[in-house]
């Protein structure tokens, strides 16, 4: 190896069809050397001669600058005769113009092989496997910290709770209130000219009913819930999360589930079933008004046939719903926001996530109340 050199790195351009380089190419003499690179011009398709034998030192930052060179010549048509290049010159020289070309080819290789169906089915189900495992997994922590609380009630954050009814429940009731009756009133409306058909006028309290109480009313409930405080719930702990602000809870000794999870997930238990009995009494109302409207049912006659057309079973069947509901949004949203990573499109992609999955796992966990209660003759 030759003694390095201070001598800058220089290259100089005697014809047109010949170049002269000398000095140091390392590191710290390239830089004197890059804009006169860049206004090198040679004749494109011709022949020409490098002359190496002036460089006195060589590192891998003057070989990528020299191989960058000799690139752009031979794109543009030019065959570069080197002539006294020094053999451990040479054999670094090459080495970096492998591995440029390497990282040159490896995306063009990856364009053209694209994804098969079969292998894009296969990442998407390892995908969905880890975050089924990863959800289980918060669910048991969850579970463990929520048996801890009640162990010990002072780790209980009470006026967390307070504030997260408040947030998740009264500020909800417009909302679910307005359209629980437009619920209702629509479901009496369509059945509206069928029981006409029939005379069976009356019979809208059962359609209205049953409908709202057992159905409706707790799911259409449990999906604004899902809309509107479970991607809240994503959101703000996403952000926490990649703003760093959960390891600085943890570095304090704050546990982030006694502090996020357990206050939004008891809050939501707590307001769920509220909003439904709150979503019912709007639905049926709503039903009453239209029955009256086009079936000619007045007030008095609706409720005494719906007092006998819906019994008490009816109506814990749609509140024992709400508890399992809202232990599915509080946990999604919550679990969603604790993956949030990569800044702002993060948080909104895992949000987005929170809201699909939570009215995904409602719809599922409703139709097998459906399949349970039938079995079971309720």
């Amino acid at each position: 190896m030759k003694p390095m050199s201070r001598t800058p790195a220089a290259i100089a351009q005697p014809t047109a069809h010949d170049l002269a380089l000398s000095g140091s190419w390392t590191a710290r003499g390239i830089g004197t050397v890059q804009h006169r690179l860049a206004s090198l011009r040679v004749p494109a398709k011709t022949e020409a001669t490098a002359d190496f034998a002036g460089i006195e030192a060589l590192d891998t930052a003057g070989a990528w600058v020299l191989q960058k060179l000799l690139l752009r010549l031979r794109d543009q048509g030019v065959v570069v005769t080197p002539r006294g290049l020094d053999p451990e010159f040479a054999q670094l020289l090459q080495g970096v113009g492998e591995q440029m070309a390497d990282s040159k080819d490896a995306p063009a290789a990856a364009a053209r092989r694209p994804e098969s169906m079969l292998e894009g089915v296969g990442r998407s189900a390892e995908a969905a496997f880890e975050q089924t495992v990863a959800l289980l997994g918060f669910v048991g922590e969850s579970a463990v910290a929520l048996a801890q609380s009640v162990a010990h009630p002072r780790r209980l954050r009470v006026r967390s709770v307070l504030y997260n009814i408040r947030s998740a429940g009264f500020n909800a009731l417009p909302i679910v209130g307005l359209l629980s009756f437009l619920l209702g009133v629509v479901i009496t409306y369509q059945g509206a000219d069928q029981l006409r058909q029939y005379g069976a006028n009356i019979f809208v309290a059962d359609l209205v009913g049953l409908s709202m109480l057992r159905e409706f009313a707790p799911l259409i409930t449990a999906i604004i819930i899902a809309g509107r405080s479970g991607s809240a719930y994503a959101a703000q702990i996403g952000t926490m999360s990649v703003s760093e602000e959960i390891d600085a809870m943890r570095t304090l000794g704050m546990a982030p589930l006694d502090v996020l999870v357990l206050p939004k997930f008891l809050a939501l238990l707590i307001a769920l079933p509220l909003l439904t009995v709150f979503a019912e009494l709007l639905g049926v109302f709503g039903g009453m008004i239209m029955a009256r409207a086009q079936l000619g049912v007045g007030f008095g006659e609706f409720l005494d046939r719906f007092v006998k057309a819906v019994s008490i079973n009816s109506y814990l069947i749609g509140i024992c719903k709400a508890p399992v509901f809202a232990a599915i949004i509080a946990v999604v949203g919550c679990f969603q926001g604790f993956r949030a990573h990569g800044g702002a499109d993060g948080v909104g992609r895992q949000t987005t996530r929170s809201v699909v999955q939570s009215i995904f796992l409602v719809i599922v966990a409703d139709a097998l109340f459906s399949v349970a209660f039938s079995a079971l003759d309720l």
